[in-house]
Formats: structure tokens, sequence, C-alpha cells
């Protein structure tokens, strides 16, 4: 049986992307067997399909590192025909063909049955940003991160991960400070629950290896300059979470903060993740972690057809949120 997928190659050295027809042996090598109904686009899925990041690893990949659907068969006694399953990260669209397919085979270490509590199209919208998002809050909880040492800043706050994170941590009762260069987005950001926002374009980031301690902790995006500064100005035994690297992959600081002020640098992986710490996650994301804004989040729902369209806004930063791919509405 034939369906279709949109495939991403290595051709000579560039990346060619587009949608092909293939056969379930066509798929990488696992127990599980997913018809897809919803997969997402995040940004490193519109660098993979684009070119303008190396994500893929192998000669050819279906693209995508979200999927939700149902299992369509399965040699992992785990699951059966008909479950509702969702995967993230694992290698997807990087090592193992991801899931922007009509059907997906997969590793049944990677599948996390859909928690009661979150529909398919509610697990699309969340998807690896949601994911994320939960981790950091995790880790920033098991770290004891309390609302009582001040606010949190987010930055890359109008993303996925930004705004389901302002959500999240609003909800818990911790005071969000957005920092976006995207002032027209102030109404979206104060409706997810920040109180106030920080310019990226005219803060004075400094240059000592210590600055004034005015925030409690931060979720950051962005990587490079942004996280350097972050790690100046968090509070005595704040936390950040790093989780992106579109402002750089280098990162200026000293032991100060951490030897002098506790701050602790938390390194949030949503590809490499234990079976036991993905369920966990999205049982919360499912429960008092379930973002109440999530329509807003994800306002937007595409057609399969329409999602090579969709990329460049996410490459040069005009996407708010969240996109989610409608792959099969079976």
């Amino acid at each position: 049986m034939a369906f279709k997928a949109f495939r991403i190659k290595q051709v000579d050295g560039d990346i060619q992307s587009g949608f092909e027809q293939l056969e379930i042996n066509d798929l990488s090598a696992g127990e599980v067997v997913v018809r897809v109904q919803y997969s997402g686009i995040n940004y490193k899925d519109a660098l993979a399909a684009t070119g303008k990041g190396r994500i893929t690893r192998v000669p050819a990949v279906n693209g995508g590192i979200d999927l939700v659907g149902v299992v369509d068969s399965s040699t992992d006694e785990r699951f059966h025909d008909g479950d509702a399953v969702l995967v993230c990260g694992a290698g997807l669209s990087e090592t193992l063909d991801g899931g922007y397919s009509e059907f997906a085979r997969v590793r049944g270490d990677a599948v996390v049955p859909l928690p009661l509590g979150l529909t398919a199209w509610e697990a699309g919208a969340l998807g690896t940003a949601g994911f994320t998002a939960a981790l950091a809050m995790m880790r920033m909880e098991d770290n004891h991160q309390d609302p009582a040492l001040g606010p949190i800043v987010v930055t890359g706050a109008t993303g996925g991960v930004g705004s389901f994170a302002i959500d999240m941590l609003a909800a818990k009762g911790f005071e969000v400070l957005a920092f976006t260069g995207k002032s027209e987005q102030h109404d979206y950001l104060r409706n997810l629950g920040a109180s106030d926002f920080i310019d990226r374009h005219v803060i004075e980031m400094g240059t000592r290896p210590l600055e004034r301690a005015e925030y409690g902790g931060a979720v950051d995006n962005v990587g490079g300059d942004t996280l350097g500064w972050l790690t100046r100005v968090i509070r005595p035994m704040g936390n950040i979470a790093s989780i992106g690297l579109v402002g750089g992959v280098k990162l200026e600081s000293t032991v100060l903060p951490f030897i002098l002020r506790g701050v602790s640098l938390l390194g949030i992986n949503s590809v490499e993740m234990p079976l036991s710490m993905r369920d966990r996650a999205w049982n919360r994301l499912a429960t008092d972690l379930k973002p109440r804004h999530i329509t807003s989040i994800a306002s937007r729902t595409i057609a399969f057809d329409h999602l090579p369209s969709a990329f460049e806004d996410f490459i040069k930063g005009n996407v708010t949120g969240r996109v989610v791919v409608e792959i099969s509405s079976s």
C-alpha cells in the first residue's frame, strides 16, 4: 500500500525535499506502525526541510520530529491496533523517519500512550514545543525554583516553547517577564500570562562577570549572548533552563554566577530522554501543566499538502506560537 510522505534528501551536498509515495518497508525499522493524524512545525523542522541547518544525518528521511496517531500494527506487546499514541524527538527526522508521513514506523521505546486529558489535536499542538517547556518546568521544580525567588525571564517568548512556558509558569504562580522584540505581540503574551516585557532590541546586557541580580530564573530559547547575560543577572539559587540556540552556540560567561550565587544552568534535551521521563512529562501536560491557552498558542492548523509553503516563515522568525499539521483526518 502506497502512502504520501514529505521526504528530505541529501543530494550532492545540497538538501532537497518534497512529497513522495512510499511503502511501509521503505520506512526506518521499528516495532510499531502508526497511522499519523497530526504533526507540527518546529524551528528544527524548518531548518531540516530547507537545508538552512544540518539536522538530518542520513541520506534520506521523512521530516517531522513529532507525530500523533493510532497504532496500525505492532510487534511490541505494549501496543495494540487502534491505540492512540504519540512520539516526539527520539531521533525522528534526524536519523529516523518522522511524522510528515501518512504512516510512520517507530521503536516501541519511543512511543508514549496518548494520556487521558489530551485529544489527538491537543497532543499535536503541544508536540516537542510543549514537551520541552514541560521538561524545563520539571527540571526547575526539581531544583527548587520557587515564585518567591523572583520573576522568570522567558526568551524567544513568541515561539512555541516560549509561549507554552509563559502559560505554564503563570499558572503555577510565577511572575513572568517576556523577552521579545515583537512589541506588536504584547497583547498575545499578556493573555498567556506575561506580566511585563523586556525589549531585546534595547536591553543593556553589560560586560561584567556579575551584573545586578534582578531575576529569579529563566527559560532561554535563544542561547549565545542572551544566555551569557542571563547567567550574570539571575538571583542566588535561581535556575536557567537552556533550550535553544537561535542566537548562537557560543556561551560567554565565568564561573562566578555559579560559585558565588549558586545559579544552576539546566540543559534541556527533548531527544535523548528515557521513556519514564517522557511518560511523566506527558502525563503532566495532560493534567496540571496543560496549557490554559492552547488554542490561542496553536491558532493555525494546516493541511498536509500545504506543509512545504509554511517553512520559510519559521526561518524568518515570522511565526507566533504553534502551527499544527493535519496529516490525516481519519
